[in-house]
């Protein structure tokens, strides 16, 4: 019997989730676009597949915002990887989850990779799958798909060729008829097809590469020998960058875990989570950790504070701390520690950091407190209550190259909200003082908003 659709809640939207099994360990699939829970489970052999998986875990699966049974989002801004990683911890939170290990394919692979290098008291244990950190070639990753590749990828997307597609990804039952009927329903059960556009664009552009170093749970990659999406060289590059990762190259084409050669597969995950134990298991204190990080400074503070004399100078420091403190609270970050005139401040992710840096600026400029601000996303040290490492202090780096009222980030931030609201402006190339090599730095220009998540981003 398919087990019963329920819907767990975060910022207003509903996320269908279901759970089968009630194993020692729980197994959250994160499937990314290309899936779908009622087509899934309309076809035995892909629901005997989550059986097998059930019977050694509690296995947790949910179709992503956008997709499937849950909510929309607009396509003119989606979500950033921390309101996708946001959704499984949603999920978790809502059936008493309080660590798991983390099975991600194609583009549920970069934020479960987010998840494992920020939150880690969460994610026992991190199975890549066909997952790549970036999809696209660059100067300094040549491996990846050319400009032809993704044009053709493009083409197939926009003209909705779906038995194209359905032959690639399942070239094991590619000749059978009945199963192209079938897949042409899970096609149209994933999501509309512009909208599937929209999100395998968005996947061309995602590089989350900055974030496989800072990944430090147990973690698998797994690529299909004969899988024609992708070449195992995209996969390889991921175990090659997260530490202590195992690589290993399982038979078959397929795209997915079910129909060709579904017992290796099974085996290799059951395999796996048995040797991380049971997830509820006390974890050592992690120093290291990923963070956004985003720093401020009062523009000519020490000008206003000998125009102003001390006690005005002291009021309004107190007035930048108590409508920074609001702020930074309002968007899940958390104060580490005033600088003088400024404020260190870390968050979970770079959305939730640009969009507090996005509302912080205005706010305090009409306070006569404009401030210059500067975000990236890297690793962190903790030190007792305060925190430090290069993350650290490249975020203090980019902060001192804004100008009065600039948000300025890293390329690292802005790689990571790529297709989302945020719109920024190229501010070139930089040597940052103390960081090897040149940086690319942007300023963040607009964020654009829409329906509720408009009315809910203001303070």
């Amino acid at each position: 019997m398919e087990p019963q659709i329920e819907y767990a809640k975060l910022d207003g939207d509903r996320i269908a989730y279901q759970v089968t099994g009630d194993g020692p360990v729980d197994l959250v699939a994160c499937r990314g676009i290309f899936s779908s829970m009622d087509a899934e489970w309309s076809h035995p052999e892909a629901a005997a597949a989550y059986r097998r998986l059930s019977t050694f875990c509690r296995l947790l699966t949910f179709d992503q915002r956008g997709t499937g049974a849950s909510d929309g989002v607009s396509l003119q801004s989606l979500p950033p990887l921390e309101a996708r990683w946001a959704e499984v911890r949603a999920v978790m939170d809502v059936v008493g989850s309080r660590r798991a290990v983390l099975l991600a394919k194609q583009d549920g692979g970069p934020p479960a990779m987010l998840g494992a290098a920020t939150d880690p008291d969460h994610v026992a244990g991190l199975i890549l799958f066909h997952s790549p950190a970036r999809w696209m070639q660059a100067p300094d990753y040549p491996i990846g798909m050319d400009r032809s590749e993704a044009e053709q990828w493009n083409a197939w997307m926009a003209e909705w060729d779906v038995d194209t597609m359905i032959k690639m990804s399942f070239p094991s039952r590619g000749n059978d008829e009945r199963f192209l009927q079938w897949g042409r329903k899970y096609m149209r059960f994933m999501a509309t097809p512009g909208a599937m556009l929209i999100y395998g664009q968005e996947m061309l552009q995602t590089d989350v590469r900055d974030l496989l170093p800072a990944i430090r749970v147990p973690t698998l990659v797994m690529h299909r020998r004969d899988y024609q999406w992708q070449p195992a060289v995209l996969d390889q590059y991921v175990a090659d960058h997260i530490e202590g990762a195992r690589y290993i190259e399982v038979p078959g084409g397929d795209a997915d875990i079910y129909f060709d050669e579904t017992d290796a597969m099974i085996k290799v995950i059951r395999d796996f989570v048995a040797g991380i134990g049971p997830t509820g298991e006390a974890r050592a204190r992690i120093d290291r950790f990923m963070a956004t990080v985003l720093l401020t400074d009062i523009v000519s503070s020490t000008t206003r504070a000998q125009e102003l004399g001390d006690s005005e100078w002291v009021a309004m420091l107190r007035l930048h701390d108590d409508l920074t403190r609001d702020v930074v609270g309002e968007y899940g970050g958390r104060i580490v520690k005033s600088t003088g005139d400024g404020v260190l401040a870390i968050f979970d992710g770079p959305g939730r950091g640009l969009l507090c840096a996005s509302v912080l600026s205005p706010t305090l400029a009409r306070a006569g407190l404009p401030i210059r601000a500067g975000l990236h996303t890297g690793e962190v040290e903790r030190r007792g209550e305060d925190i430090g490492g290069i993350g650290v202090h490249i975020a203090a780096r980019v902060m001192a190259a804004a100008e009065a009222g600039e948000v300025l980030v890293s390329r690292t931030v802005r790689d990571l909200v790529v297709g989302s609201e945020f719109r920024f402006q190229d501010r070139g190339v930089h040597s940052l003082k103390g960081v090897d090599g040149d940086w690319q730095l942007f300023a963040l220009a607009d964020v654009r908003l829409t329906g509720r998540k408009a009315a809910e981003s203001i303070p």
